[in-house]
């Protein structure tokens, strides 16, 4: 398994064997099937994530970066912005505003090779950060350094961006992937237990000066046991309202194993274990009595890899991905990115201007569906290589189907479509740029065919 895996994420849903198609000559058929609905993807589910460090420019998040606003109010009318990754374990916190010029304009993903130390988070740049998630109207899950930082810094962070964001604040983080402090910042023996002491240390220090603060945690690279450690000692802080981890599907970004053909591997590979894994963390939350959302993740740590994470195929991945967590339950995504990072979905700087990469298109996809509630259905012959899933949207029945296939796949479905389609496709399964999100008539008869290496959404 690879090594950032968030191990529960990789199992195949109880709720949705059916999501799958077989291409052949003579189409496959679709029913709605008796049962309990599914979950309702959230308002605030689509989300993104960003380095602590990028707050180091304090013009980077600002209601002066407007092309910036644009783009994410593109994605979501109201998404989540999360604030840490591995440079988070780095950064001080300052109340006096910066002198001079900023150390970079742009902050990329968190690599082996990224120079994270002097990064300083002031307080100027909270209060631009409350204007740029004013002009968004999103909300902000924040991240506090407990790899190197100290309980009287973090406390004095907290309260400040409990003063200046206000009510876009969701929650705070304290530390970032602890589960991979051993030989990093702590010793071998550093265990989730230890984990846990520690955490309580911080925790303690921040309520003690702002006794409303909220927490979200234990934001877990892929080692389940400080999840189900965190989630047993949150029943007893009414103040924890979050449960987070971490998801990439490949990594690391060099390795020949991160291909295109990988990234559509169905998963999981071995259906056992990784159904141990989900309803591992699906005890966990129901312990605790709380959502869970993936706060940070992408198609390939590391950074992404290019030629795989920057393509169509990394677009239909990450639709894919959305709707198969939402369908677990999840209440969230938060889609790792910033600067020009393979993997980002919004690469650029203030400088230069902002691109759509593809990814953005997989992301908006899936939001289309926000408020939609999942549907039981069949399939006559199932591929593991196209998803299909149903909807309740607002009393209108919705059918999405994800092929990524080199070939077309056909499909009946109960009814003929409604209303237009919503089509996600390119010019090639790596296609760079090219990538579009675009209506297109629905087809006259029940009876459709999804394009090779494309996504649709038919109203029925």
């Amino acid at each position: 398994m690879n090594r950032r895996h968030f191990t529960a994420s990789l199992a195949a849903a109880s709720f949705a064997p059916s999501q799958l198609l077989r291409s052949q000559a003579q189409a496959n058929s679709l029913t709605f099937t008796a049962g309990p609905a599914g979950p309702t993807i959230p308002a605030n589910y689509t989300g993104l994530s960003y380095e602590a460090a990028q707050l180091a420019n304090p013009e980077f998040f600002s209601a002066k970066n407007t092309a910036l606003i644009q783009l994410f109010r593109g994605l979501s009318p109201s998404g989540n912005l999360r604030i840490g990754g591995g440079s988070s374990e780095f950064t001080t916190f300052s109340d006096a505003d910066p002198t001079g010029p900023p150390p970079f304009e742009v902050f990329g993903p968190d690599t082996s090779s990224t120079v994270k130390h002097g990064t300083t988070t002031t307080a100027l740049a909270l209060r631009n950060l409350r204007a740029f998630l004013d002009a968004a109207n999103w909300s902000c899950l924040y991240g506090l350094n407990l790899g190197q930082g100290t309980k009287e810094n973090a406390a004095a962070e907290a309260a400040a961006a409990y003063r200046i964001l206000g009510p876009r604040l969701l929650a705070l983080q304290i530390g970032n992937e602890p589960d991979s402090f051993r030989n990093r910042y702590r010793p071998a023996s550093y265990t989730p237990a230890d984990f846990i002491a520690e955490w309580l240390v911080f925790h303690d220090a921040i309520v003690a000066i702002t006794p409303t603060a909220k927490f979200a945690g234990p934001d877990i690279s892929n080692k389940q046991a400080y999840l189900t450690a965190f989630a047993a000692e949150a029943p007893k802080h009414p103040d924890i309202i979050l449960l987070t981890g971490h998801y990439y599907a490949m990594g690391p970004a060099r390795s020949p194993d991160a291909t295109l053909d990988q990234l559509f591997e169905p998963e999981p590979k071995l259906a056992t274990m990784h159904q141990r894994n989900l309803a591992e963390l699906t005890a966990a939350i129901k312990a605790a009595h709380l959502p869970f959302r993936m706060s940070e993740g992408n198609s390939c740590w590391d950074g992404g890899k290019p030629g795989v994470s920057d393509t169509l195929a990394s677009a239909l991945w990450c639709a894919d991905m959305m709707l198969r967590f939402a369908q677990y339950g999840w209440v969230g995504v938060n889609l790792h990115g910033g600067g020009n990072g393979f993997y980002t979905p919004i690469a650029g700087a203030p400088s230069t201007g902002f691109i759509r990469r593809p990814e953005y298109f997989g992301i908006q996809f899936a939001q289309s569906l926000t408020g939609s509630t999942f549907l039981p259905i069949a399939v006559s012959d199932p591929d593991p290589k196209v998803s299909i899933y149903a909807f309740d949207h607002h009393n209108q029945r919705r059918v999405a189907i994800i092929n990524k296939r080199p070939e077309p796949c056909a499909l009946t479905l109960p009814s003929r479509p409604r209303a237009q389609s919503l089509t996600l496709s390119g010019p090639a399964v790596d296609s760079k740029t090219g990538i579009t999100l675009a209506s297109a008539k629905p087809p006259g008869a029940a009876s459709v065919t999804v394009p090779p290496y494309a996504a649709v959404i038919y109203d029925i």
